[in-house]
């Protein structure tokens, strides 16, 4: 007989395992966190998603649902009497998440692992440059989405808070790596407020990586292999 328990197989460094556990925890729904090692794929996992072979994976009833945005809506849907909708209540509303959380996978975190990466003075200046021209965009996303409310969902975390915010530690360790300030009052006024409570919220701290612990795991992923 399948059972309703959920299970998470992720990692704690992950950002795209941060949004199901994210998901899980603003509908109050108990789960069990299956921490995978770093660099090796359990057999669960294997099985659980055969196509990708990546994390998170969310099993409910001994049902394995995969892709972390594809999750979110799924825990949205499932739990739906459990507190307030994730996505948008209009179809346009939906679509402009929609399409802002697959920019955000697709160019704007794409930009940001590659300030890690940079070697030299010119290709950090120019992937910088990439970077604070994503973050003016969400800037004028996050004032049309909210519409003066503290998140890009209105009152309360939703879909693309949680597409965006997972990001949230590993941009601070960049920031540090890079010592440049990527999100700030100056430049990015509204997405510095939102920041800083999106952090604060009861379902997202407990999830959020400590800056310093996250910078010694980014040391060893990305680090040089000798000449």
């Amino acid at each position: 007989m399948a059972s309703d328990e959920v299970k998470v197989i992720g990692a704690w460094a992950s950002p795209f395992v941060m949004r199901p556990r994210i998901a899980l925890n603003l509908k109050s729904v108990p789960y069990e966190f299956l921490q995978e090692s770093f660099g090796a794929k359990s057999e669960l996992l294997l099985k659980s998603n055969p196509v990708h072979k990546k994390i998170p994976v969310l099993i409910h009833a001994d049902k394995p649902v995969c892709e972390s945005n594809i999750i979110v809506e799924y825990v949205d849907e499932t739990w739906s009497a459990s507190g307030p909708s994730m996505l948008p209540s209009t179809p346009y509303d939906r679509a402009i998440a929609r399409f802002w959380a697959a920019y955000i996978d697709e160019k704007w975190f794409p930009s940001l692992k590659s300030i890690l990466k940079a070697e030299g003075e010119e290709e950090k200046k120019a992937v910088l440059a990439q970077v604070e021209e994503g973050n003016a965009l969400l800037e004028k996303a996050f004032n049309d989405c909210s519409k003066g409310k503290p998140f890009f969902n209105g009152d309360h975390i939703g879909y693309l808070d949680i597409a965006f915010g997972c990001f949230l530690a590993w941009l601070r360790v960049t920031e540090l790596a890079g010592g440049h300030k990527l999100i700030d009052e100056v430049k990015t006024p509204s997405l510095s407020k939102w920041a800083e409570r999106f952090c604060n919220d009861p379902a997202v701290k407990p999830v959020m990586p400590e800056t310093a612990t996250l910078a010694e795991f980014a040391k060893k992923i990305f680090a040089k292999p000798p000449a």
